[in-house]
């Protein structure tokens, strides 16, 4: 398992930088200045000047790029051309907002898959399963932005339930800020939900024909039991892969969900930094998104694992 470990352990490495070198390097090829941006086009070419060195805009690409690797290694993302804050407070104070609704929308979706797939599995062939499936098509099918503005309409401006949008900050209290992020998460929770539970009930059903399944049945175990203590925990290892995907993409593409619900998270600031050529901002929360999808990836592999010791004796590769 340690070598295993390791091995995964390397190639997160590997691949941050690999990542970081294309992120930094495709960005600056982008059309415009930012320092020409900020002071305007009529702007004094001297003035612009300072400002670049000021800025370090005036250094050698190389050099850049090594500066910014060094000073991520410390937890120092640089300083924001607009906001004139460091990057990394910018990106910690939107972080608190995007992560708890991308971890809630995870947890509603999980619960809800799960809880379905196990439904039309013990219902195959019954129009329990037909309905479920049919759910799960549809869930597909909505945009999440159109789903969005239904629950917008309903709950908010029909039923009043919940606020239309906005975040109070968690220093309002705990309740007040996790009702403000209810309807975000569920948004962005079924369309997900639906995928999976397809994935799992395809899981569910591959498994059902193994050997061990139909010992415990043979010994007495009920069609639930099997089904929850036998089938369930050898189906994981599509799921887990689903899971790692779904919350990367949560976390990073939530950002239409954001604009629809004003949260001031991740995805809202990555969006005005792009409005104000704001690169270094860009680079940072590309940069902190890309790092959590590569550790979701690494964590995801360690479950494998753990789900199925026969990979920990494996090479790793």
């Amino acid at each position: 398992m340690s070598g295993y470990f390791v091995g995964r352990l390397a190639a997160l490495v590997g691949t941050l930088l690999v990542a970081s070198a294309i992120v930094f390097f495709a960005m600056d090829t982008l059309p415009g200045d930012p320092a020409t941006f900020m002071l305007g086009l009529s702007a004094d070419p001297q003035s612009v000047a300072a400002l670049r060195a000021e800025l370090g805009l005036d250094q050698p690409l190389l050099a850049r790029y090594l500066d910014w690797l060094a000073g991520m290694a410390h937890g120092d993302f640089g300083v924001s051309y607009t906001y004139r804050v460091p990057v990394a407070e910018l990106m910690l104070e939107r972080a608190s907002v995007s992560i708890p609704l991308a971890i809630a929308a995870l947890f509603l979706s999980t619960l809800l898959a799960l809880g379905a797939a196990l439904f039309a599995v013990s219902h195959r062939g019954k129009p329990g399963e037909t309905v479920v499936l049919a759910a799960a098509q549809i869930g597909v099918a909505i945009p999440s932005f159109w789903l969005a503005i239904l629950l917008v309409y309903f709950f908010a401006n029909t039923l009043h339930w919940f606020s239309a949008g906005g975040f109070p900050g968690w220093d309002a209290g705990l309740w007040p800020a996790l009702r403000s992020l209810f309807l975000p998460a569920v948004a962005l929770a079924l369309p997900q939900a639906a995928v999976l539970t397809r994935v799992t009930r395809a899981a569910l059903l591959e498994t059902l024909h193994e050997d061990y399944v139909r010992t415990a049945r043979a010994k007495g175990a009920s069609r639930w039991i099997a089904l929850t203590r036998h089938a369930l925990p050898n189906a994981m290892i599509p799921v887990l892969t689903i899971l790692g995907l779904q919350f990367t993409f949560l976390l990073a593409g939530a950002v239409i969900i954001e604009n629809a619900f004003y949260l001031p998270g991740l995805g809202r600031l990555v969006l005005q930094a792009i409005a104000q050529r704001d690169l270094i901002v860009v680079r940072g929360v590309v940069m902190l998104l890309v790092f959590a999808a590569i550790l979701v990836t690494f964590i995801v592999d360690l479950l494998y694992a753990w789900a199925d010791p026969r990979l920990s004796r494996r090479a790793p590769a």
